[in-house]
């Protein structure tokens, strides 16, 4: 696996391994891409698997003045242009997932194929109760109660290890500017338009994007399968690899190649 960086204003840092068709991992919130190394692993047999550090996350660069949502959508385009590919698979977790489903709606040509996971269409989905403590809990940063919080019952010991050194890595103020762009921009997006073949995930024990999100995103999105898994809470991808890695694995062997 090597780490790449790309360009400048700000830097961004990936990590890559495998050739093939381009697989983006956009990782959450409180994430980064270190969190994505079993599916590095596991696609880059098949792929050109890549995850990043969103700008002001892990080795990419931190920023000037407030955070303006949409520019994730432009940093995505960066990447596309660093791998020199019209189109990529776009997979997205929590606020990765945010992020991936606005890409698609503005640059739908740009997106072979779309996987939403533990993420929802927008603030406006939850209520002004679950809102306000998604705020207070990231303002008042406890990594170790945030960890037990966000990940099911059963998880495994190493996906709250990975959970809570992603969390202690955070750049506070940036990551301050993720959570208060996202509870005012991105509040109700249409997810209706999207035309990407689209694969949403969820989790049975996600307590920040109850199932019934999953299940209402995958109504709405054309076409949309819905996998959904069992024992797992909102880092579906850290405590649950190898079935996270199935269900992707599944939906990606029915797209078509690129030629």
């Amino acid at each position: 696996m090597d780490t790449v960086f790309i360009g400048a204003a700000p830097r961004l840092a990936l990590s890559v391994a495998g050739d093939g068709e381009v697989l983006l991992f956009l990782h959450g919130i409180g994430g980064r891409r270190q969190n994505w190394d079993a599916q590095l692993e596991f696609f880059s047999r098949t792929h050109r698997a890549a995850a990043w550090d969103a700008r002001g996350y892990g080795e990419s660069d931190d920023y000037e003045g407030p955070l303006d949502f949409t520019v994730f959508s432009k940093d995505l385009l960066r990447v596309l242009e660093h791998f020199g590919v019209p189109r990529a698979h776009v997979v997205g977790l929590s606020m990765g997932g945010r992020i991936a489903r606005n890409f698609a709606l503005h640059h739908p040509e740009r997106v072979q194929s779309l996987t939403l996971a533990n993420t929802s269409p927008g603030f406006g989905a939850l209520t002004p109760e679950q809102v306000q403590r998604f705020v207070a809990e990231r303002l008042n940063l406890q990594p170790e109660e945030q960890a037990k919080r966000l990940l099911g019952p059963n998880a495994p010991r190493e996906a709250f290890d990975r959970l809570l050194a992603s969390t202690r890595a955070l750049h506070r103020e940036s990551y301050l500017k993720t959570v208060e762009a996202s509870v005012a921009q991105d509040l109700a997006a249409p997810i209706e338009h999207i035309r990407a073949p689209t694969l949403v995930i969820g989790s049975r024990h996600d307590q920040l994007y109850p199932l019934s999100i999953a299940e209402g995103m995958a109504r709405r999105i054309p076409g949309a399968r819905l996998a959904i898994i069992e024992d797992a809470g909102h880092l579906s991808n850290l405590e649950q690899p190898q079935e996270f890695n199935r269900v992707l694995a599944e939906f990606l062997r029915e797209r078509p190649r690129i030629k």
